[in-house]
């Protein structure tokens, strides 16, 4: 077991502890670009990191009545199945070594990319979505009772069809690159539920990661995919070091780390795309 992973592990978890960014925005290209882990490796590995850490944060938010398990049904209804799919056609890829990570490395720096612009906006991106709903809680129940739709809670509405088309698209993109289900997915449930408390909705989108991440990596551990000492080397690091972020995340200058992870995550997205 290299010290190497466990010291990246705790450098990865430290970070998430302390700005809630996705472990797989930080781990899988650490793992690509610093350590020269092939990419197949580096997703299917951090994958089962990621089912096994996100498992503690959705229980601690599922403690605290944080988690709003309509929505986070409706997002593993679309990606579980989105992800057996795409572990299916990756199957036909897979015996090829080269082409597998051929096919993996650009769409992980696309998602990077991606992962950054949500980052960055996500505020607008909620504001956008207030602007799209109906003005007073009560027109809204009235349409959402028209349109057919359930309401999350007596006051709010839920969206089933586009937060299982949301889980489709989290479930593809985090089959294939570990990256999506942190980021991606709450921007996209702020656009959608932009009326709902935060909380609520950072658990749902821990929640519904959980299983998604667990069988898009034993997927690819049936692949061959996965390294379990370097998966057992990360997770020694991470745990403690995420602990210890969020102790201090108060301390530490939120605006500078956002900038900074910002830029990390677009240079090493062009350095993937570009390779």
């Amino acid at each position: 077991m290299e010290l190497q992973f466990i010291l990246g592990g705790a450098l990865v978890g430290f970070i998430v502890g302390a700005t809630g960014v996705g472990g797989g925005s930080l781990m899988t290209p650490l793992l690509t670009l610093g350590f020269g882990v092939s990419a197949p490796v580096a997703v299917g590995t951090d994958l089962l990191f990621a089912g096994i850490t996100k498992a503690g944060g959705a229980a601690a938010h599922a403690r605290r009545g944080g988690v709003s398990w309509p929505i986070a049904g409706w997002l593993v209804a679309g990606s579980v199945p989105a992800s057996l799919l795409t572990l299916a056609l990756l199957r036909s890829t897979a015996s090829d070594a080269t082409a597998f990570s051929n096919l993996i490395t650009p769409v992980l720096g696309a998602a990077l990319l991606l992962t950054a612009t949500a980052f960055v906006f996500k505020a607008q991106i909620q504001a956008l979505g207030r602007r799209f709903a109906i003005s007073g809680e009560r027109l809204v129940a009235m349409a959402a009772t028209e349109a057919g739709y359930l309401p999350v809670t007596a006051e709010r509405v839920a969206r089933p069809l586009p937060t299982v088309v949301v889980g489709l698209a989290i479930g593809t993109l985090v089959t294939l690159t570990s990256v999506g289900a942190g980021v991606l997915g709450v921007v996209a449930l702020f656009f959608l539920y932009p009326w709902l408390p935060a909380r609520q909705i950072v658990g749902a989108d821990i929640a519904h990661a959980v299983p998604l991440t667990l069988v898009a990596g034993f997927g690819h551990a049936a692949l061959g995919t996965v390294d379990w000492s370097l998966l057992g080397a990360l997770l020694i690091g991470s745990l403690p070091a995420i602990t210890l972020g969020a102790a201090v995340a108060h301390r530490l200058p939120e605006r500078a780390l956002r900038v900074a992870l910002t830029l990390m995550l677009v240079g090493l997205g062009l350095r993937l795309i570009l390779s």
